[in-house]
C-alpha cells in the first residue's frame, strides 16, 4: 500500500483546501432584446425576454 515519503506541509495542506471554496464571478451576458445583463438560459429581469419571447413582466413594466 502507498503511503506518503514526506509529511504534508501546513502551506500546502492550506492551498489544497483552499480550492474548494473559491469564489468565481457569475457568467453573464447581455440580453439580446433590451441589452441589460443577464444569467444565461434565464429570463432576463429587466425585459421579461427568453429565447425571442416574453415570458415574464420585467422590472421596467412593473415600475410604470
Amino acid at each position: 500500500m502507498a503511503v506518503p515519503k514526506r509529511r504534508t506541509s501546513p502551506m500546502k495542506r492550506d492551498q489544497r483546501r483552499a480550492q474548494h471554496d473559491k469564489i468565481t464571478a457569475p457568467n453573464v451576458i447581455p440580453c439580446p432584446n433590451c441589452g441589460d445583463v443577464m444569467l444565461p438560459h434565464r429570463a432576463c429581469p429587466a425585459c421579461g425576454f427568453y429565447k425571442g419571447r416574453q415570458v415574464t413582466k420585467g422590472k421596467a413594466e412593473e415600475i410604470e
